[in-house]
């Protein structure tokens, strides 16, 4: 019987959980050990049950991601595979909207808008979120030639050069740093684009002009919606997807179908060593060790560093430049009647230009059914990032305070509103900032990893932060140690067919 063990139990590491019991349940002699510093399962995936206080149903608190793309096949693959497929939940998207804080006031997004590049001429025309000057130097987009690229040269750039490049410097300001960087937290005069957004790189080469291209995007979403409308009963496929219940829901699930008596939490991995049968010894923070065959390390780059140096120091030396920053979200929940402010959105955007403490706000009650009993809001902020890691020096009462002042201040909030809780979730460098040089890392890190027998890396520090990234990043990681182990994937079927 061959051991994995896996160092991490976030959704990489019970990913490759799940694909190796996979692949254990169609006849092959593997098997695995995770072990997980923290007491729970799920990293950054964690969802609290609150229930009203006034004693009439229950609120759903996301503490991390509270959704992923629905573009994205792996999280719906793993949910069809564990039997929570039909828990899958859509937004209200007859509430879709999202206001973005401009020189002090909130401003909708234009209708029309992909990405940052408007796509409809009268919701672009007629905004207050730019000024004439900045959309006239936004429509001079389409006439700004591609940027030359060699044969065989890296298209790189960062999001700061590329926007102010084609779209101006407004652009970026108002609406492409909140919407685009914010999604990764990062500093868009850092973030590689290659790395997080290749196909606006790959758009700007095809059809000279974002605009174009986004047109021609639009278009083509029309259409597959007239072909493939909707059927009757069906739920509707909308932009993001979670679970009813919330996201632990999924990883709940990974771990139960995954087997949690496998699953060790509480106790860190101090170090990695190779054993003399050429495997591997993991020892652990309570003087105990595990023996495998292959380990695989789903931890953050900054976590994983020290437990591969020993090993490789190139890799190791790869994970250092691999920064991550600091975030938390603050949920609060209130009556309706006292809050104030029209709650048909589903959330707002603060540009880093308006100087707010607070980086965005979501309408959660809004933006999904049944996060809140029926006459109660909740409502979720978001702070930290690379521009402001001094307030996660704050304590949790202060970090309620800010948000609760950033929700009067730019929601309009009722100042007599009374929360009804609170709940903060901090995550300790949890965000990868995928900066200049990044792709060059990643393969550095790869190739080393190849030569490597027994070992690899997974997590959202490599390839893609979303869930679904991050899923196949931990079964990419298994696919390496079988075929390795002379195991053919195809011929075993433990590589599934994909949904959605």
């Amino acid at each position: 019987m061959k051991r994995i063990i896996i160092i991490g139990g976030g959704i990489a590491g019970l990913g490759a959980a799940y694909k190796v019991t996979r692949a254990a349940s169609v006849g092959q002699k593997v098997e695995f050990i995770l072990v997980e510093k923290d007491l729970r399962l799920g990293g950054k995936i964690l969802t609290e049950i609150v229930p009203d206080p006034s004693g009439e149903g229950k609120f759903i608190v996301d503490g991390g991601p509270d959704c992923f793309l629905t573009e994205k096949p792996a999280c719906h693959r793993i949910a069809k595979l564990t039997g929570i497929f039909d828990d899958e939940l859509p937004t209200d998207d007859s509430r879709r909207k999202t206001w973005i804080l401009s020189r002090g006031k909130l401003h909708q997004m234009p209708d029309g808008v992909m990405m940052f590049a408007p796509t409809k001429f009268i919701p672009f025309a007629t905004t207050g979120l730019f000024s004439w000057p900045g959309k006239i130097r936004m429509g001079m987009e389409f006439f700004i030639p591609p940027k030359k690229v060699a044969p065989g040269e890296l298209n790189e750039e960062t999001l700061e050069s590329f926007v102010v490049r084609r779209m101006g410097r407004e652009c970026l300001d108002r609406l492409a740093e909140p919407l685009v960087g914010g999604i990764h937290a990062s500093d868009p005069a850092k973030m590689s684009l290659a790395a997080t957004f290749p196909r606006l790189l790959e758009m700007e080469q095809k059809y000279g002009s974002l605009m174009k291209g986004f047109i021609a995007a639009r278009r083509m979403v029309e259409e597959m919606r007239r072909k493939y409308p909707t059927k009757p009963g069906e739920k509707p496929r909308t932009f993001f997807t979670s679970f009813v219940n919330g996201m632990q829901h999924l990883t709940d699930r990974m771990a139960d179908a995954a087997g949690r008596e496998r699953m060790r939490t509480g106790v860190a991995v101090s170090s990695l060593q190779h054993t003399s049968a050429g495997g591997w010894r993991s020892l652990l923070s309570d003087g105990s060790a595990i023996d495998g065959d292959a380990v695989i390390i789903a931890t953050e780059s900054w976590a994983a560093e020290p437990i591969v140096r020993p090993h490789d120091q190139a890799i190791a030396d790869a994970l250092v430049n691999i920064p991550c920053s600091s975030s938390a979200t603050i949920s609060i929940a209130f009556n309706e009647n006292e809050v104030g402010f029209d709650l048909n959105a589903f959330g707002v955007l603060c540009p880093l230009a308006e100087g707010r403490a607070l980086m965005a706000a979501t309408y959660s009650s809004t933006k999904w059914p049944g996060r809140a009993p029926e006459g109660k809001v909740l409502l979720r902020g978001f702070v930290g990032g690379p521009h402001n890691q001094e307030v996660m020096e704050r304590s949790d009462e202060e970090l309620v305070q800010i948000v609760h002042s950033e929700f009067r201040d730019i929601l309009g909030l009722n100042r007599n509103a009374k929360p009804l809780f609170t709940r903060v979730f901090r995550w300790r460098l949890g965000m990868p900032q995928y900066t200049m040089g990044h792709l060059s890392r990643v393969e550095l890190i790869e190739e080393r990893s190849a030569m490597i027998s027994g070992l690899a890396l997974a997590g959202g520090c490599y390839r893609g932060v979303g869930l679904p990234n991050c899923v196949e990043s931990g079964e990419r990681a298994v696919s390496k140690i079988l075929t390795e182990w002379g195991i053919d994937l195809a011929e075993n079927h433990i590589e599934e067919k994909r949904y959605y």
